[in-house]
């Protein structure tokens, strides 16, 4: 197949052309738990890894291996694994080079699920998780010590919006030994990490990839770019014999199958025993829904930066939150980071008044939809603070950026001036029934 490079044709064309028996030009959903196999020296090949294919679909199916090889595509990256959510894959990113005893040091700007799986079950794992702000890239290298086996952060932090500086971050890791995971969920194509250094980028597939609010699923994508082999004191998961697996040394059984240790390894043992895999309808969609994110995205985009300056010129709004508005250090790194002057989807504001101000707004809307998602086609708001973030301690809250007045608006793609409209009556009725009050 052609190497495309262009995001629109990637997201169409990359990993798929026809089903070879039939023509299908559209992926075919495998709806299938098992796969024959040839005969028994195919089964052993296949489970001896000296042959890649298919073999129960909680490992690999072939609708969600077009998935991978498309996402992969688009990243930059070698190869890709799928999963059941977003949540999924950052569990398993994580436990795939950190056991008991282990730590990881994450950016403070994270979503609050994501803070509470840190905070909380991975500590109870015994991972502990160091976090820093990221405005210092060097609170990385502060918090590190021999048993740190990853850096964690988000490419456009839902809520501060802050760009995370990947290639600082990846710089001082990769001298380390230490790899840069990054959550890519809130800017696919318009920021690209791996190019940047980031050596393991995941998404939820739920939001801007699905895009249309129908299906849960998440994906780790391995840049191939990271050397584990020279690490090995650094990362022993990758490099000391796994039991596992046959005592597979990973870095050496995927030599002749490429730079694919780290996604190799989660596919073939955690994804195996944890069983927390992608279904292939769910796959499908996502099929369907990637083919237009490269368009949905500019658009939603492009209504973003004018709700942004629209809520800008409002005296009830006391702060807006969106890239394209931003100074100094952080405005250097919306420069470096994204992508032809597309600042996202994601815009967050805070309105004189309060918690109450702000509940009301949220109640008196009508177009948006009150949901706990990102991404949508349709235009979604919520309030962080008693919804996403809720777990986390008051001090946490104003680490990760939420306040008790913070809104979030997630842009979609309807008309611009129905967008604007419906925030426009919603804050008139807020504040209105505050000053009544």
């Amino acid at each position: 197949m052609t190497n495309y490079t262009k995001p629109e044709t990637i997201a169409l064309h990359s990993g798929w052309r026809a089903d070879p028996n039939t023509g299908s030009v559209a992926v075919p959903i495998h709806q299938t738990t098992s796969f024959q196999f040839n005969n028994t020296e195919h089964a052993a090949n296949l489970f001896s890894l000296s042959e890649l294919g298919n073999i129960y679909t909680r490992i690999m199916n072939p609708t969600t291996d077009v998935l991978e090889k498309r996402i992969a595509k688009l990243e930059g990256g070698v190869a890709a694994l799928a999963t059941s959510s977003g949540q999924s894959a950052t569990t398993i990113a994580i436990q795939n080079i950190a056991r008991s005893g282990d730590n990881i040091v994450s950016s403070t700007d994270i979503y609050g699920g994501t803070w509470n799986l840190f905070a909380n079950t991975l500590k109870d794992q015994g991972i502990e998780v160091r976090f820093v702000d990221p405005s210092e890239p060097d609170n990385f290298l502060k918090a590190t010590d021999s048993h740190t086996r990853a850096y964690f952060g988000e490419t456009l932090p839902n809520p501060k919006l802050n760009i995370f500086p990947i290639k600082e971050v990846s710089d001082i890791g990769k001298k380390l030994g230490i790899p840069l995971i990054i959550d890519n969920t809130a800017a696919p194509i318009i920021i690209k990490p791996i190019i940047h250094g980031a050596s393991v980028v995941i998404h939820s597939t739920t939001k801007y990839i699905g895009g249309h609010g129908t299906s849960i699923g998440g994906i780790i994508i391995d840049s191939g770019n990271f050397n584990w082999e020279e690490f090995k004191e650094r990362q022993p998961l990758l490099n000391n014999p796994d039991p596992s697996y046959h005592g597979a040394i990973w870095t050496e059984a995927v030599k002749p199958l490429g730079p694919i240790a780290f996604i190799l390894k989660a596919r073939v043992t955690l994804l195996r025993d944890i069983g927390g895999a992608m279904s292939p309808f769910n796959a499908f969609q996502f099929i369907q829904g990637l083919e237009t994110l490269p368009l949905r995205i500019r658009e939603q985009c492009k209504n973003a930066k004018l709700v942004a300056e629209y809520l800008s010129s409002l005296k009830s709004v006391s702060k807006v939150i969106y890239p394209s508005l931003f100074t100094g250090e952080n405005r250097k790194r919306v420069n470096t980071y994204l992508d032809n002057n597309n600042f996202g989807a994601l815009v967050g504001f805070e309105i004189d008044g309060g918690i109450e101000i702000g509940k009301k707004f949220i109640n008196s809307l009508k177009l948006f939809y009150h949901v706990a998602n990102i991404g949508d086609t349709r235009s979604l708001a919520i309030h962080p603070a008693s919804t996403t973030h809720s777990q986390l301690s008051e001090e946490d809250k104003l680490r990760a950026g939420v306040n008790n007045s913070y809104i979030r608006l997630s842009i979609g793609i309807e008309h611009i001036e129905d967008i604007i409209n419906d925030l426009d009556n919603a804050l008139n009725k807020a504040t209105t029934s505050i000053k009544a009050a």
